[in-house]
């Protein structure tokens, strides 16, 4: 057995092993809890005033409160008319008609209504949302799909009270699409971010900094329902149902296949609808982005690969139009001849 079939065997012996362990914890976590909650009375039990609020609804609110927020807000479109490579730092947000240096300031509705901010609507869990975003330089590199890696720099602030709560000075790398709910960027980034280019190309000082030129640079709006929603991260000073805008810098982009079964991420979103967790053709409760075997016919996705060209998606044996690593009747292996 070569090195590269044995650490594909070890790593579907690792997820398995997770699976159980998952399975497990939650076994434990139901009988505390159940024991936690017998031995309350009435009396004990805390009361919440906390609702869970229909997204529909909330979506209706928080797209009125974007809106407002751009009848009262301007942004200092004149200073983008000369010069490239600007920096988030640039971006002022006021409610001041003019800026520091007496320039015209653009408001954020005529800005919508002249069509340099973009509004897209999209369905996600079943609700019907509509998000912004304003795009001051396209970029010249690569577009990002929804799972890739990016590498950003950017500001973050709360749309209600214009909070800044997060800010990324030097650039980092962040997986759109991470490997669990909880993981990954927030759904509007998944969205917007591939509206853009990277940077056409960069140098290395002698500093060793890095220079990006021609990088995707905008604003972004995004309601909650495509953020946070109830759950803002533990820590952070987001609160619950709070809509945010991001200022940022999109400047490299890098291909993921979680899995490494030969099926970049992106690809194994089967339905289209930018959501790799629906899609899990052998219903395990693996979905497919993280499924050693999306079929579950026993062969490696990544071993039904027949004529070996890295690429399992366009390996159909029984010519039924359904590529191998998705039909559970196509067993054949390219490890078949070493066993």
């Amino acid at each position: 057995m070569n090195l590269k079939r044995y650490s594909r065997l070890m790593l579907r012996e690792i997820i398995k092993f997770m699976k159980i362990k998952s399975f497990l914890v939650g076994i434990f976590s139901l009988v505390v809890f159940i024991a936690i909650y017998s031995c309350e009375t009435d009396d004990d039990v805390l009361q919440s005033d906390f609702e869970i609020r229909d997204r529909a609804e909330q979506q209706i609110a928080d797209n009125d409160s974007i809106l407002a927020f751009f009848e009262t807000h301007y942004y200092n479109a004149s200073f983008f008319e000369t010069g490239s490579n600007h920096k988030i730092e640039d971006i002022v947000i006021s409610e001041s008609p003019t800026d520091s240096q007496g320039n015209a300031n653009k408001l954020l509705s005529d800005a919508l209504a002249d069509g340099d901010m973009t509004v897209r609507t999209i369905i996600y869990l079943d609700t019907e949302y509509e998000y912004y975003f304003l795009n001051i330089n396209q970029g010249g590199g690569a577009s990002p799909k929804f799972t890739d890696r990016v590498r950003v720099r950017y500001e973050g602030f709360t749309i209600e009270d214009e909070n800044v709560f997060d800010q990324v000075s030097t650039p980092i790398s962040l997986a759109l699409t991470g490997v669990g709910f909880g993981s990954g960027a927030i759904p509007g980034w998944q969205r917007i971010l591939p509206e853009f280019n990277t940077a056409a190309d960069f140098t290395i000082g002698n500093d060793g900094i890095t220079n990006y030129n021609n990088y995707g640079f905008g604003l972004m709006f995004i309601p909650s329902g495509l953020a946070y929603f109830v759950s803002p991260p533990a820590g952070s000073s987001i609160t619950a149902y709070a809509n945010l805008a991001f200022k940022f810098e999109l400047l490299q982009t890098e291909e993921i296949d979680h899995d490494q079964d030969g099926v970049a991420s992106y690809i194994e979103d089967l339905n289209n609808n930018l959501d790799v967790f629906d899609d899990d053709t052998d219903e395990d409760g693996n979905p497919n982005y993280f499924d050693l075997d999306d079929d579950g016919d026993g062969v490696l996705t990544i071993n039904e690969d027949i004529n070996q060209d890295g690429d399992p998606t366009n390996d159909d044996t029984d010519a039924d139009g359904i590529p191998n690593y998705l039909d559970e009747d196509s067993t054949e292996s390219t490890e078949d001849d070493d066993e």
